[in-house]
């Protein structure tokens, strides 16, 4: 993908946003038509005969003044283009435009104005119509989107939700989620909402979260499986309040963000914070009145709590998956030894995951401790990594290590998983590997990582569970 698709504040993005890649295409486009209509016009050049297809030849036509019978000044006041049209070939392809120009109620009109649509984005639908061509980028999609729906060119629209889909990651996720809901395109809906519960801390931290409308916050407050701790809830709710108050013109003080939260703060679960967090968090926010504050620190420490209107139950966020790659596990004198060495397997998907971590197999020595430097690559790229300690109580259990965030892992691509393990020298160690699992709903294939430089493989070694959510 050429750009990030990075949150948008606006339906329809402005006009500074547009893909400067998306107007030289257009250009070059214009260049050729135009040099197409000089000859035809000075009859020097039997154009149709240079294009053996109806395709190619209704092509050319693409913004084109050459027949042109009608007119689009699309854009909004200060930031408009005007675009030649050809009634024929838009009522073809747009029922919309069909009743625009041979409908019982169509008008004779040779400009027509439309301010709520970004030019590259009516050209990019324009395209689709004329070229049966599909030209997309990440500035302009959402828009795209919007014109393919208001126009009714449904092939369009869904290549628009495919591209959407495709670029969902936590950083987007809560704008895409409230462009979903207005679009009513349910399957994005549901995507969206896959991203922001396995990566709900980084969803809530993302600058798109600030610009979601209150409707989608107050439908993220209310969620039930949402992973985060609390505070960072809580936080996160405090940012949108603050750019809500920009938004509306209002001076971001601590009384206003409180206004224009209104309800929804009883939506954050805070009696469910650890002390600690409240205490030194929301309980010197300003945002709760003295009387909440009160009846929260009763709630954590009376015998007799007061009742609250903030809900005092724990999200259950979600359950934690485990893929066991290995039938049977084993040890001898000999191995399982950690020397600074990388065990390292390769595996792939066919539905997107969240990996939040690996099972890793401990001491058979008796109860030890280990270091473990964990990491997730993507073609070598690094994704995540982190070194954390994990105390093994000598079984044959495996004991789960932690990312700090769920990583998103797309179907049919490989990834290397790798663990540098420090401590007791003899461990457990897998055997009778297999190359294919079926976990839930999921299939994790499983190949030999050229990272491994202690022994790991498919058949048998360590990293025997990766753990996520799906």
């Amino acid at each position: 993908m050429a750009a990030e698709l990075f949150p948008t504040k606006k339906l329809v993005p402005s006009a500074s946003a547009r893909s400067s890649t998306s107007i030289r295409q257009y250009q070059q486009q214009n260049l050729t038509n135009n040099n197409t209509t000089k000859a035809a016009s000075q009859g020097c050049c039997n154009w149709q005969g240079l294009y053996p297809t109806i395709r190619e030849r209704n092509s050319v036509m693409f913004n084109n003044e050459m027949m042109a019978d009608v007119h689009f000044v699309v854009g909004p006041p200060g930031g408009t283009q005007r675009v030649p049209g050809h009634k024929y070939v838009l009522a073809v392809g747009s029922s919309v435009f069909h009743a625009m120009f041979y409908g019982e109620l169509a008008e004779d009109q040779d400009e027509i104005r439309i301010p709520d649509v970004e030019p590259p984005s009516f050209l990019a639908m324009l395209k689709y119509i004329y070229c049966d061509e599909i030209d997309l980028c990440a500035d302009t999609v959402l828009a795209t989107l919007y014109a393919a729906k208001k126009y009714i060119v449904p092939h369009l629209a869904r290549a628009c939700v495919n591209f959407l889909e495709t670029s969902l990651s936590a950083k987007n996720a809560c704008v895409l989620l409230s462009q979903s809901c207005l679009f009513e395109e349910p399957d994005l809906t549901q995507r969206c909402w896959e991203v922001i519960d396995a990566q709900a801390e980084l969803a809530l931290r993302s600058e798109g979260f600030c610009d979601i409308d209150s409707q989608t916050l107050e439908s993220i407050l209310r969620r039930e499986t949402l992973n985060a701790k609390e505070m960072v809830v809580f936080e996160a709710a405090l940012n949108w309040a603050e750019a809500e108050c920009q938004r509306q013109d209002l001076p971001a003080t601590i009384e206003n963000k409180r206004l224009v939260l209104g309800k929804a703060i009883y939506l954050i679960r805070i009696p469910t914070m650890t002390l600690e967090d409240f205490a030194n968090g929301a309980a010197q926010s300003g945002v709760l009145t003295l009387d909440e504050t009160n009846d929260i620190f009763l709630w954590y420490t009376a015998a007799k709590k007061p009742e609250l209107l903030f809900c005092t139950k724990p999200r259950k966020g979600l359950a934690p998956q485990r893929c066991h790659r290995f039938q049977s596990c084993a040890y001898r004198s000999n191995q399982w030894r950690y020397r600074g060495r990388c065990d390292s397997i390769q595996f792939a998907v066919d539905k997107r995951v969240f990996i939040a971590g690996f099972g890793l197999y401990g001491s058979s020595c008796g109860s030890a401790e280990y270091s473990a430097k964990i990491e997730l690559k993507r073609q070598g790229v690094p994704m995540a990594q982190r070194i954390i300690k994990y105390f093994s109580d000598g079984s044959s259990n495996t004991f789960p290590v932690w990312f700090e965030y769920p990583v998103q892992i797309e179907p049919d691509t490989f990834y290397t998983a790798s663990v540098v393990l420090d401590g007791n020298e003899l461990s457990y160690f897998g055997q009778e590997g297999m190359t294919e699992v079926q976990c839930g709903k999921v299939t994790f294939q499983f190949q030999c990582s050229s990272d491994s430089t202690n022994g790991t493989g498919v058949q048998g070694g360590q990293i025997p569970e990766l753990i996520f959510y799906a």
